[in-house]
């Protein structure tokens, strides 16, 4: 009695164990920028919808930010920056985490590959997103080539063991940029944001330090950045607006996954390049992966 006891107990929880990793879990998804507030502003608004439908968001800056401003820096800085890096996670409705290394410092070094193999383990993702490695911030460059180095590597088992590997590689992509070489951005996945296009921008707002302090400073705006909340969002609402033009090509991404009707209406879109490591995946998993395209 007793041994059958026990064979109903691990048929049961041999069942858990299928029935836990069947289809029906939540998509992971883990977008890996350089500094807080870049994963928010490349793919804020594709966040917020996939949250919405029930997938598991994370944000993950490689670096504190401890260098990204006119007149802070330090510990002071990387405090504050963290502290706004949580408020705009949770506008998002994402999970946001930042790393303690340095603002502008970042090396493509074994030390930090590790920590990204770890994080995307830790995470179990079924998606990273991240830069592409021809951008104009050496930050945003090495934290391109520390993902790519990453990529195979978190499905080995003794690279880094005390994470266990993935059994399944991930669906790698890059964010979209303006950059033209060596090679321009292809937008093999594009997402319409404009439902909530205004929920992204409340979002990004919440990293005060940058959007109404240093990037102004930095970028030379000689306008005056506005003192009340309200006017503010109107004030950033602009300034986004202008990052967010859709190109030619996304807006015929858009009818792709969309169709020319439904495309033709989106205002605001965010664009990902499939990188050529990791899982290569058919139209159909590009579709399980973001439900919010639909089938």
């Amino acid at each position: 009695m007793k041994s059958k006891m026990i064979l109903l107990v691990g048929l049961m929880l041999c069942t858990f164990r299928i029935f836990a990793i069947m289809p029906g879990d939540p998509v992971r998804i883990l977008m890996i920028g350089a500094h807080p507030d870049d994963c928010d502003l490349d793919g804020g608004g594709t966040a917020i919808l996939l949250s919405q439908m029930g997938c598991a968001v994370k944000f993950l800056s490689v670096t504190n930010g401890d260098a990204g401003h006119m007149t802070q820096g330090g510990g002071a800085l990387a405090k504050r920056r963290m502290a706004e890096a949580q408020e705009a996670g949770r506008r998002f409705g994402v999970t946001y985490e930042v790393l303690d290394n340095h603002d502008g410092e970042l090396t493509p070094s074994l030390f930090v590959r590790q920590q990204i193999i770890r994080k995307i383990r830790e995470w179990k993702a079924d998606v990273v997103i991240a830069p592409r490695p021809n951008d104009y911030h050496p930050d945003h460059r090495y934290t391109a080539i520390l993902v790519q180095d990453a990529a195979y590597m978190v499905a080995v088992p003794n690279v880094t063991p005390d994470v266990p590997a993935l059994r399944k590689n991930p669906l790698f992509l890059y964010f979209q940029d303006k950059f033209q070489r060596p090679n321009p951005f292809r937008p093999d996945v594009a997402i319409d944001i404009s439902p909530v296009f205004d929920k992204k921008v409340f979002a990004l707002s919440a990293h005060v330090s940058q959007f109404f302090e240093w990037l102004p400073w930095i970028g030379g705006d000689k306008s005056e950045i506005p003192a009340s909340a309200e006017e503010r969002l109107k004030w950033l609402t602009h300034s986004v607006t202008g990052w967010s033009v859709i190109t030619p090509e996304v807006r015929q991404s858009l009818e792709k996954w969309y169709g020319k009707g439904k495309a033709s209406t989106a205002s605001f879109a965010e664009a990902f390049e499939i990188c050529e490591y990791g899982t290569q995946p058919d139209d159909a998993e590009i579709r399980r992966l973001f439900p919010v395209l639909g089938h």
